[in-house]
C-alpha cells in the first residue's frame, strides 16, 4: 500500500524539489517530515528510492498556503533535507526555491494572475522575511498563465527562462539577532582544534553577519587557499573542511546560535579579491559542501557584507559608487548580481536588496509514499487509511 501526495516538482533558481499545498500533507510536524523524508529518498547518499538529487541543492521541499498575515498573499516553508541523513531543518531560508513559491500557486490555483505581470507579497515562515515576487503572466488563449520562457539567464542554469524579480523587504537578522550578530564588523576568532584532528589551533579574521542567511566570511588566504580552487578540488580538501567546520561551531556560539553541530547553518564563505569583474569571489561552502555556485541569500549577505567598512570582504571589494549599487558577487559558475540600496543618511546600512531569478515547472503528478509513514488520522481529522 501506498498513498499518493499530490506535488509539482519545480526548479527555483538553481535548486530544484517538490512543492506541495500544505492541505495535501499531515498536519503534525513529525509526520509530515516523515512523510517528506519518504518522498525525497532519505536516508541514503543516493536517495535512490526518492526525488532526491543525492545533493543538498536537490534534496529540498516547499510547502505552500494562502497567506495568514495583514497584506501577505502566500506563506512559503522552505524544507532542507540532506541525501544520508534523516533530519528535516525548517528554521533558515532558501532564496532560490523562493523563486518557485509564485509560479507554484498560480499553477495550483491558489492564487490569480493579475495582468502581464503579478507581483505577490510572500511570507518566509521560517523567518518571518517577506518579499514581493513579480512573475510573468502573459495572455494566451487559455488565460493568463505563468509564462517559463524568456531571455533572463542566470549562471548555473543551463539557457534562458523568464525573468522572476524578488524584492526582499526585511532580511536584516533572518535567523540572529540582528545584521550583525556579534555586535562588531570585524571578529578576530581563536579557534581551538576538537579532539582527535590533525590541525594546530589558530586565530582569524571574520565576519559574521545575517542579512538573509546567516554567515561567516573570511579571506581564502588566511587558511592557505587562494580562493579560486574548484568546488571539487574543496571538497576533496579533508583538511581545510575540518578547519571551516571547527570554525563554523566556534562562530556560532558567539552568533548567539548554540550548538550548530546538526544545523545548515551559518553557511562559511572563503572571499578573495575578484578574477572576472565583479565585486568580490567567493566559494561556498553549505556547510559542508561546497556549493557550485551560490545560493541567493547568501549571495544577498555577502553583498551587504562588502559595503559595510571595516569588514572582512569591503577590504577586496571592487564596488561601484552610489547609494544604489549592483554588487556583482563572483562564484565558481558564474556570477550573481545583486541590487542593493543604502541609506543616503548611514551608508553602513542596506535598505533594500533585490534581484533576478528564474524558475520552471518541471513535472506535476503524484508522489507516493509508504502508506505506514502517513497517520492514521489525516490533517482534516478523518482516517487516512
Amino acid at each position: 500500500m501506498q498513498k499518493p501526495v499530490r506535488t509539482l516538482f519545480m526548479r527555483g533558481g538553481t535548486s530544484r524539489g517538490p512543492f506541495f499545498l500544505e492541505s495535501d500533507l499531515p498536519s503534525e510536524t513529525a509526520a509530515r517530515d516523515r512523510v517528506l523524508l519518504a518522498a525525497m529518498g532519505s536516508p541514503d547518499r543516493r536517495q535512490i528510492d526518492g526525488l532526491g538529487g543525492a545533493h543538498p541543492l536537490t534534496s529540498k521541499a516547499g510547502i505552500v498556503r494562502l497567506g495568514t498575515a495583514p497584506g501577505v498573499d502566500l506563506d512559503f516553508l522552505f524544507a532542507q533535507l540532506q541525501p544520508n541523513q534523516d533530519t528535516v531543518d525548517t528554521t533558515a531560508n532558501c532564496g532560490n526555491m523562493l523563486a518557485a513559491v509564485v509560479p507554484f500557486a498560480l499553477e495550483c490555483g491558489l492564487i490569480a494572475a493579475q495582468g502581464d505581470e503579478t507581483t505577490v507579497r510572500v511570507l518566509t515562515r521560517n523567518t518571518g522575511m517577506q518579499c514581493d515576487i513579480t512573475v510573468q503572466t502573459p495572455l494566451t488563449p487559455s488565460g493568463r498563465q505563468v509564462s517559463y520562457e524568456g531571455q533572463a539567464r542566470i549562471d548555473g542554469v543551463p539557457g534562458t527562462s523568464a525573468p522572476i524579480t524578488i524584492n526582499f523587504l526585511d532580511t536584516a537578522g533572518s535567523v540572529c539577532s540582528g545584521l550583525l550578530p556579534t555586535g562588531r564588523v570585524l571578529d578576530r576568532v581563536h579557534v581551538e582544534p576538537p579532539v582527535g584532528a590533525d590541525f594546530a589551533p589558530f586565530d582569524i579574521d571574520v565576519t559574521c553577519i545575517d542579512n538573509g542567511m546567516p554567515l561567516v566570511l573570511f579571506r581564502a588566504e588566511d587558511l592557505g587557499r587562494t580562493g579560486q580552487e574548484s568546488p571539487a578540488e574543496l571538497n576533496a580538501d579533508t583538511d581545510l573542511k575540518a578547519r571551516i567546520e571547527a570554525l563554523r561551531l566556534t562562530t556560532a556560539e558567539l552568533m548567539g546560535l548554540g550548538d550548530v553541530g546538526g544545523r545548515n547553518y551559518p553557511k562559511m564563505t572563503l572571499v578573495s579579491a575578484p578574477q572576472a569583474g565583479g565585486a568580490i569571489s567567493t566559494r561556498s561552502f553549505i556547510p559542508h559542501v561546497c556549493h557550485e555556485a551560490i545560493g541567493v541569500l547568501a549571495a544577498v549577505t555577502v553583498g551587504t557584507a562588502c559595503v559595510l567598512d571595516g569588514s572582512v570582504p569591503h577590504a577586496l571589494a571592487q564596488l561601484p559608487s552610489g547609494a544604489r549599487k549592483a554588487v556583482s558577487i563572483e562564484h565558481p559558475s558564474g556570477e550573481f548580481t545583486v541590487e542593493l540600496e543604502l541609506d543616503p543618511q548611514d551608508t553602513q546600512k542596506v535598505v533594500r536588496a533585490a534581484l533576478l531569478r528564474t524558475a520552471r515547472l518541471i513535472m506535476r503528478g503524484e508522489v507516493m509514499v509508504p502508506q505506514s509513514v502517513w497517520p492514521t488520522t489525516g490533517a482534516d481529522g478523518e482516517s487516512a487509511r
